[in-house]
């Protein structure tokens, strides 16, 4: 008796370039560099602590670099519903590295948090934490698109 025909089937993919990668996370960086910045743009012209502009911050992160996908898909033709599943399975955990590193950065940088837009240690803390956020992201996206996850997902409908 063959057992198996009881197996799952196991997906077999290739190992993704690191151009690719770097390529998935300069996406990622775009939308999430444009969220952060307006959100600490917007919580700090509205005098705003340091928790809701973050918070802020992070959700219009997430918010943009969710965006760039889903016009892209919208434009290659997926319908709305199935868009917004493409985006979320690409780019959810992406954004959240990218998120996580950049704010922890910020926060442990002494003085970071209580610099202002016109100080160039909030524009250094911030610069800062996006560079180490793109060099720890870039091998979690090469990691998921060689196992068909991440943006693998959207490159299946280009």
């Amino acid at each position: 008796m063959d057992h198996t025909a009881h197996e799952p089937e196991k997906q077999s993919h290739a190992p993704a370039s690191w151009g690719t990668a770097v390529k998935a996370t300069l996406h990622c960086l775009t939308g999430c560099a444009i969220g952060e910045i307006l959100g600490m743009v917007i919580g700090t012209a509205l005098g705003w602590g340091n928790a809701p502009t973050m918070v802020l911050a992070i959700g219009l992160a997430f918010l943009f670099g969710y965006s760039f996908t889903l016009f892209a898909v919208l434009r290659a033709g997926l319908g709305l519903k199935a868009a917004i599943r493409v985006a979320l399975a690409a780019d959810t955990v992406s954004i959240a590295v990218m998120e996580l590193v950049d704010n922890a950065i910020i926060a442990l940088t002494p003085g970071a948090m209580d610099a202002h837009l016109s100080e160039g240690l909030f524009w250094a803390a911030l610069l800062g934490g996006f560079a180490v956020a793109f060099l720890i992201t870039t091998p979690v996206n090469r990691w998921m698109i060689g196992r068909g996850r991440g943006h693998a997902v959207v490159h299946a409908h280009h």
